[in-house]
């Protein structure tokens, strides 16, 4: 079995558990007020394997399935020993810091939960735009792909967008900041993969 399925196993898991316990979930789940005030850090991490409901689930469960067998596929190219280990510090990774700016807004609003993988999903997107640029991205119900490059554009000032103004219940901080994440943390793995993303969208520098 492969690493993304072993996460997309323990988070559906996890999530269905939390569906019928709301103490469990309740206890996992990622509350600003609680990580300040009760030191529970744990929920920066414990907060992505559990989801909301069946839509948010299957939604992030498919998108991560769709982009983690490309991560798979270049860190067993790019880092041979290594890329189990690199795959979960950019999943990790992902999770921690993409909910790090929802910290600081709400640390002192009791009120404010979030849960879903949606941060580290957007980190593992991000992180195969680097990998593979020249693959289009394919959205629900759009039968004509977008360039992936065009993709992350777009996606990064549509959510950097929503951030500031929205007042739904979708996570666009963890968006926005699990895309940079993702961004840094694969170049930083291996430099020469920036050369080689514009040489692949035809920027030669």
């Amino acid at each position: 079995m492969t690493l993304t399925l072993i996460i997309i196993t323990i988070t559906v898991l996890l999530s269905v558990l939390g569906f019928n316990n709301v103490e469990l979930f309740d206890r996992f789940k990622f509350n600003a007020y609680d990580v300040k005030h009760s030191n529970h850090w744990y929920r920066f991490f414990t907060y992505g394997f559990f989801h909301a409901g069946w839509i948010h689930l299957f939604i992030n469960m498919i998108v991560l399935y769709s982009f983690g067998g490309i991560i798979e596929h270049y860190f067993l190219y790019y880092f041979p020993d290594k890329h189990i280990l690199y795959y979960l510090l950019l999943y990790t990774g992902g999770l921690i810091l993409s909910v790090i700016p929802a910290f600081g807004k709400h640390k002192n609003d009791v009120f404010y939960n979030a849960v879903g993988a949606s941060g580290a999903i957007s980190a593992v997107i991000f992180s195969s735009i680097i990998l593979f640029p020249t693959g289009k991205i394919f959205l629900f119900l759009i039968p004509v792909g977008i360039p992936a490059p065009v993709f992350g554009v777009l996606y990064v000032f549509y959510e950097a967008f929503m951030s500031r103004n929205a007042k739904d219940n979708i996570g666009h901080d963890a968006h926005l900041w699990g895309a940079i994440f993702g961004i840094i943390y694969t170049i930083a793995l291996k430099p020469s993969l920036l050369m080689i993303f514009l040489q692949q969208i035809g920027l030669n520098i």
